[in-house]
């Protein structure tokens, strides 16, 4: 991805989020010049992946198969064992028409798929195995609250203010239909180094052809310009 595409995706998304009545932290807006003066006071952002994240998962067609996220709070994986400290995550997404998310599953990672405004935010579903392979089986997943059962490949449609769990070994995909979406995650702490699962080949992080300076940093960024005493 270009990163004046990029950029421009961060500009859209700030106002569509805005407009839905959610607003970003603080550190979403800190230049990469700011970036460069933070200490350790900051190092959990850092660390725990916090902040822009946006993918075209490698295939460079981002308005096909691609997503926008930003992660508003996160934990370390570590904290799963313990039991102390944040051990969950958040995210806020957003998904154009005609824009698909490749399939995926997480091994550790429960989460709810928020539908928090917009269009209507579909989900195909399938169980997945040890080794990277969709099964026939029935998944059964909570929708609010109420437990559904879906065939294989089957599709949950979410309207506004709709959630779903997806457990561990849960694979999906989704898009939206009917307008654009703006999406939530909440889930136990999010790992996105070890703990996603693709049925295709892609990958996670895209990679960058710099023809323009950055707007805002992504997590991919921080190691270039966050350099604490």
């Amino acid at each position: 991805m270009k990163r004046s595409e990029i950029n421009a995706i961060m500009r859209d998304a700030d106002q569509f989020i805005r407009a839905n009545g959610f607003h970003l932290p603080p550190f979403a807006y800190w230049t990469p010049e700011e970036w460069r003066g933070k200490g350790e006071e900051v190092r959990e952002i850092v660390e725990c992946g916090m902040g822009w994240d946006i993918t075209d998962f490698g295939l460079g067609e981002y308005h096909r198969l691609g997503l926008f996220l930003f992660t508003l709070r996160n934990g370390r994986p570590e904290n799963l064992r313990t039991g102390k400290g944040k051990v969950y995550a958040e995210k806020i997404m957003i998904l154009d028409e005609g824009q698909r998310i490749p399939t995926h599953f997480h091994r550790s990672k429960t989460e709810d798929i928020i539908n928090r405004g917009g269009g209507k935010l579909l989900l195909q579903l399938y169980n997945a195995d040890e080794q990277n392979q969709l099964l026939d089986t029935a998944v059964m997943v909570s929708v609010d609250g109420v437990r559904k059962r879906v065939q294989a490949g089957g599709v949950i449609s979410l309207a506004p203010g709709e959630s779903i769990t997806l457990e561990p070994f849960c694979a999906h995909n989704f898009w939206a239909e009917e307008g654009r979406v703006l999406a939530g995650e909440v889930s136990s702490v999010n790992d996105d180094q070890r703990d996603n699962y693709f049925i295709e080949s892609v990958a996670r992080f895209p990679t960058i052809e710099e023809d323009e300076p950055p707007l805002y940093l992504l997590l991919g960024d921080y190691p270039a310009y966050y350099h604490p005493n």
